[in-house]
């Protein structure tokens, strides 16, 4: 917990949801200049979480004297810092993608998404580390530094969006921007003990963001409170009413035990066993279930889709927002291991590369199958999410990137951080991460929530009783 002063009370500023913060800078009990100085501040007291690409001090102090001078009072999300991932465009800020030779594109006006938040009174907090390109699960970014985890300082955060979350979980701010196009807001929020929410894809506006592929590609929040996931959905999505919490007494959860509830570390499976238990204390109905198409259908969509689409993708972001550079160069003077991973699986004549014909096939076939057995799950079983650990493990240390051992088992590092988020994503689901607890070493563990495609106000309106029944973390260790 931070020793931070705080002047209009006893409750640590930093702690508070941006629900709180927006309530008493309205009422004038906090002004957005003082708090403004208070996150100042914490950031750096926690430089060392490698957090940021870009964090201008006065920038952002000028931007809050100025919104407090004549801003938008009225606004959701009025005087709310929000650290934002630097492959989001804004027009104040440089948009490095994580990546050398994007360290000094400038976009000359800010994504769609940034343009909302901003209408809504948010104050851009800087740049925000990531996995270069967004390729990858551990922010171990190799060119700007490694990003580490606020819960154990040589841990990953997780990626791709582990600036974003870390900054949060450090308690900069209460609210981060993302993005997940196969698990980079909720691997993230997973390991950093966070609620994070990944829409159904397209709910809210992508433009302006630096891309894998269209048919997966989603940005979407971090918070501290899961309240202001209700916050974020009023700014960000088509429906700007508020969204009424609903109790849990009778919601219907899906449990795939084979395909999503195996192959777990021992403190993972403890901890969210748990908080299975205290989700059916609350009034939920598990229901046990089988999707035994599920983790065929994925396997064969998700990566292919990917590496097929992110040549195309990026070099047509390059050309529209005149980065000044292609494709093939931003690839060329990227590090070691994303240029490993392009030569392996997206280049022409690359083991991996995924013909016209080929993706053909997977775009108009496989994929409205796979979101139709989904939907057909969900009626069949009269389910209203899917609920599973999010990871299958807590934060291995920064590096470690190798097979992970649970149980004396050697578990695929892709499968361990990422096995289970991708058939969401895949499948353009919305998905609920809330944290359930601990592991011995004091790493957070989560759990998550998939509901039907489009649902995701109603998802969205169960995240205050999840959490109540969950429980929140608390906040790291202070750095003194």
């Amino acid at each position: 917990m931070s020793n931070v002063h705080d002047p209009a009370g006893s409750v640590d500023p930093l702690t508070l949801s941006a629900t709180a913060l927006v309530q008493q800078f309205r009422s004038g009990q906090r002004g957005v200049v003082e708090h403004a100085q208070v996150v100042i501040a914490q950031v750096e007291r926690w430089r060392v979480l490698n957090a940021f690409i870009t964090f201008d001090a006065d920038r952002f102090l000028d931007e809050a004297r100025q919104l407090e001078r004549c801003g938008n009072v009225g606004g959701a999300l009025y005087g709310i810092p929000i650290p934002i991932k630097d492959s989001i465009n804004t027009a104040q800020y440089p948009t490095t993608g994580g990546t050398p030779a994007l360290r000094t594109f400038q976009p000359t006006e800010d994504a769609a998404i940034i343009t909302r938040l901003r209408s809504a009174g948010a104050l851009v907090l800087g740049k925000t580390n990531l996995h270069e390109l967004s390729y990858g699960w551990t922010s171990n970014n190799r060119a700007f530094g490694a990003v580490r985890n606020p819960y154990g300082l040589d841990r990953i955060p997780g990626g791709s969006s582990g600036g974003t979350a870390a900054a949060v979980a450090a308690r900069l701010a209460p609210i981060g921007l993302a993005e997940d196009t196969e698990g980079s807001i909720r691997i993230p929020a997973a390991l950093c003990g966070l609620a994070g929410f990944r829409p159904s894809t397209g709910r809210y506006a992508n433009e302006g963001t630096l891309p894998i592929s269209p048919v997966f590609d989603q940005v979407g929040p971090v918070a501290t409170h899961a309240e202001d996931l209700l916050l974020f959905d009023q700014v960000a999505g088509p429906d700007p009413t508020a969204i009424a919490p609903r109790s849990l007494a009778g919601v219907r959860f899906a449990i795939l035990k084979e395909a999503l509830w195996s192959d777990l570390h021992p403190a993972v499976e403890q901890a969210t066993r748990e908080g299975l238990q205290r989700l059916q204390a609350a009034g939920a109905i598990l229901v046990d279930a089988q999707f035994p198409a599920l983790v065929a259908l994925v396997d064969a969509i998700t990566a292919p889709v990917q590496s097929h689409d992110v040549r195309i993708a990026l070099a047509g972001y390059l050309q529209h927002y005149r980065a000044g550079l292609g494709f093939a160069e931003v690839i060329s003077a990227a590090s070691p291991d994303i240029q490993a991973t392009f030569r392996h699986s997206v280049f022409v004549g690359s083991p991996g590369f995924i013909t016209e014909a080929r993706y053909a096939q997977i775009v108009r076939a496989l994929l409205p199958q796979l979101r139709q057995a989904f939907a057909a799950f969900y009626a069949s079983t009269q389910t209203d999410a899917i609920v599973f650990p999010t990871t299958r493990i807590t934060a291995p240390q920064i590096g470690a990137e190798g097979p992970a051992d649970i149980g004396g088992r050697c578990i695929d590092f892709t499968r361990a951080l990422a096995g289970n988020i991708s058939s969401g994503s895949t499948a353009g689901l919305p998905g609920l991460v809330l944290p359930v607890g601990f592991d011995q070493k004091g790493l957070p563990i989560s759990m998550e929530f998939d509901g039907p495609a489009g649902s995701d106000r109603r998802l969205l309106a169960l995240a205050p009783a999840l959490e109540k029944a969950l429980g929140r973390l608390a906040p790291p260790k202070q750095l003194t």
